[in-house]
């Protein structure tokens, strides 16, 4: 198991694991804060309640709609000395609202096909992301991060493996250089 706490400060990381819905975000975040002894902090909380409604009714959001929950979670950042937040961060533009004032934000991008994570979200109970619909809307709006922006992972793999290939990237081992897909 990998233990980072000689390596970075926990106190000044501030980490965002993103993707489409159902790729394990906040599975993965989670254990990442945990591990890094850094908060934890999901995105999905602070979506308006009509965001939600939307989302339950299988209706995309839209740019206006995930604005205002951008400018939320930028704040959130800003204002925690270190943390690990679950936000999908789909377009270059979400992505930049959240590092604005937060230079310091390292993305970790999970990817992974369409079937994957529908088998997976087809397994999900108690969650309010409805259909297949929306999870291909998810896919339509989304544009990967270039190497200069995210820290790629696979999620192909078991999460204890997701995991250890994030912290190896962020130590910056040479097995896991920002930019290459693990």
């Amino acid at each position: 198991m990998t233990v980072l706490t000689d390596i970075l400060k926990p106190t000044t990381l501030k980490i965002v694991v993103m993707g489409v819905s159902g790729c394990g975000k906040s599975a993965i975040a989670a254990e990442l804060a945990k591990r890094l002894g850094v908060e934890y902090v999901d995105g999905d909380h602070y979506h308006a309640e009509s965001s939600i409604e939307k989302m339950s009714r299988g209706i995309p959001l839209t740019d206006e709609d995930r604005l205002a929950w951008l400018q939320t979670l930028n704040g959130v950042i800003q204002k925690k000395d270190g943390l690990v937040l679950a936000c999908s961060a789909l377009t270059p533009m979400y992505r930049s609202l959240l590092k604005e004032g937060n230079q310091q934000v390292t993305f970790i991008y999970l990817h992974g096909s369409i079937e994957l994570i529908w088998s997976r979200m087809r397994e999900r109970v108690n969650h309010y992301f409805a259909g297949r619909k929306l999870l291909e809307s998810q896919f339509d709006t989304l544009i990967e991060p270039n190497a200069d922006e995210a820290i790629a992972i696979s999620i192909d793999q078991p999460i204890e493996r997701i995991v250890e290939s994030a912290l190896a990237a962020l130590s910056g081992s040479a097995s896991a250089k920002r930019g290459e897909t693990l």
